[in-house]
Order: structure tokens, then C-alpha cells, then sequence
């Protein structure tokens, strides 16, 4: 389990001076000023968020044969009904590594593409295994930083991880696209029903102890997602020291341990946190030049 940054050189930090985009203040009746906060250890400064490597995803082509590992996706033996792709980002399971998991039915090969992939952005696949249930074949990578062999902390490699995947399942399963936000602007065929945020959209935050709790958030994917809701839960002055985040589809399950000066949220600031999280996650619909 990853424990939060010191105050040293070496963390991670968001400011609201780093923020592209001020959050209002009218969350509740608890508000705090913006301060500095950390999220778990990193190697070095970091990147903007356009460069996630968003510049590798290119349009698919409708007519595109995509074969990753010797096998021809979109096949007359292939099911009618397309499983539902599942990413998960683990940072609970393992203390000393970033756990990646990819599901899609049982339709996904060795994914020697995606593990070049994640070795592209400086990463060490440092243990694979597959396993399988009801749900389908689970891939399972153990990821650690190439340059210091030290699990990923920095939020904006984390998401450009869960990126990179997701942007393979669509090269090389491009039936994918109808399943994944991504696929609206990157895939074969876009999700028919796009997700309403109002709808989809949950959040409950409970005690884990007496020093941190536990916040769950569901709502429609989008890509940065990890990045941004990060940094609107930093900008409350609130830690985030590990969690969990799963791409379901056009879901996204996310679960993070965080704390407020190394305790439990109160319920006031619980409530202010559930507040700031629903008004972002609003946003891209609301005008801010109407306030």
C-alpha cells in the first residue's frame, strides 16, 4: 500500500496554481482554502496532460483487420455479443508494484503488443499471469518504473498506462470501439448510447479506520479522468494515498483511500468532497462564463 508524500522535494504535488480551470467554492457549507497536497512518491516533475500519448491514437479505419499475437480479430467465430472490455489499475494488491489487469471476454491473446506498449513509457512488465473465470481470460501485469524499479505514483503515468491498454484493445479488437468511451473518436464503430453523467454518475465516502476513508466514485469514462479527479480532490486539501481505478466499458469504478492531515474525513468535509466531485464531473455541460 503506497503511504502519502512528505513535503520533500521528491512529491508530487497539485496546487490550484497548476489548475487550468478554477473550482467554485459554493460546494457546501464546510470550505476549505486551496493548499498543497501530495500524492504518494515520484521520480521526477510532471508532464502535461496532452502529452499522454494521446498523439499515438489514430482513427481506426472501418474496414481495418487488426491480429495481435497471430490472431484475426472480428472472425466468423467470434461471439454475436461483444463482452464488455474491463481495465483495471490496481495500486492496493501490491506494495511493491502497479497491478494492470485486461479483460474482454475470451477473446484476448498473449498482449505482447500492449507489454512493448507500456514498455515504451519507461515501464518494466516485471511479472504476467492469466487466469480465468466466469467473466472471461484475465490478463495480469506487475508494472514498475524502468529508471528506479518502484511502482507507478505519478497520476499522469497511471492514466497514460490505462490509455495505452485501452488504446490496444482497440487496434487489435476493434469490436472494442462500441464498448469503450474511447471508441466514439478512435474506434471502428462508436458507443450507440452514450451515458448520461447525471445518470451514471455515484459517490459515497465512508470511514477505513481511523486514519483515512474510503471513497467511491462511479460515472461515465472519459480520457485524463484519473488525472483530473485527483486534482479536484487535492484542490479541498484532501490526500489521495492509493486506490484502485476500473474502466468498465463506458464506466469508470474508482476506489481511493484518502485522508485529511492524516486522518479520517469528518462529515462535513465528507460532504464538501461529494459536492466538488459531483459539480466537476457536471462540467463539461455547464458554461462557466454563466456564473
Amino acid at each position: 500500500m503506497a503511504t502519502m508524500a512528505s513535503a520533500s522535494g521528491s512529491a508530487l504535488c497539485f496546487t490550484d496554481a497548476s489548475s487550468s480551470r478554477a473550482i467554485r467554492r459554493d460546494c457546501g457549507a464546510l470550505c476549505f482554502a486551496p493548499r498543497t497536497i501530495t500524492f504518494a512518491f515520484v521520480d521526477k516533475s510532471l508532464v502535461n496532460l496532452e502529452r499522454l500519448r494521446l498523439s499515438n491514437l489514430k482513427p481506426r479505419a472501418s474496414n481495418a483487420t487488426a491480429v495481435e499475437n497471430g490472431k484475426q480479430d472480428g472472425s466468423a467465430a467470434d461471439s454475436d455479443k461483444v463482452p464488455t472490455p474491463v481495465v483495471i489499475i490496481d495500486q492496493d494488491s501490491d506494495p511493491d508494484a502497479t497491478v494492470v489487469e485486461v479483460t474482454f471476454g475470451d477473446r484476448l491473446g498473449a498482449l505482447l503488443d500492449t507489454m512493448n506498449a507500456l514498455k515504451n513509457l519507461g515501464l518494466n512488465v516485471v511479472k504476467a499471469n492469466v487466469y480465468l473465470d466466469s467473466s472471461g481470460k484475465h490478463n495480469k501485469f506487475s508494472i514498475t518504473k524502468a529508471d528506479s524499479g518502484r511502482k507507478v505514483e505519478d497520476p499522469e503515468l497511471l492514466e497514460a498506462i490505462r490509455l495505452t491498454v485501452i488504446n490496444n484493445l482497440l487496434e487489435f479488437h476493434p469490436e472494442s470501439s462500441s464498448q469503450l468511451a474511447m471508441g466514439a473518436a478512435f474506434g471502428v464503430l462508436p458507443p450507440s448510447e452514450p451515458i448520461d453523467v447525471d445518470i451514471a454518475t455515484h459517490i459515497n465516502i465512508e470511514d477505513d479506520g481511523t486514519d483515512r476513508s474510503l471513497l467511491y466514485i462511479e460515472t461515465a469514462d472519459r480520457p485524463g479522468l484519473l488525472v483530473e479527479l485527483v486534482k479536484i480532490i487535492s484542490d479541498i486539501s484532501v490526500a489521495v494515498e492509493s486506490g484502485e481505478f476500473d474502466t468498465e466499458g463506458l464506466l469508470a469504478k474508482v476506489k481511493f483511500h484518502v485522508s485529511y492531515r492524516n486522518k479520517a474525513l469528518i462529515k462535513p468535509l465528507q460532504q464538501v468532497l461529494a459536492n466538488s466531485l459531483r459539480y466537476f464531473l457536471r462540467r463539461p455541460s455547464t458554461d462557466e462564463s454563466s456564473f
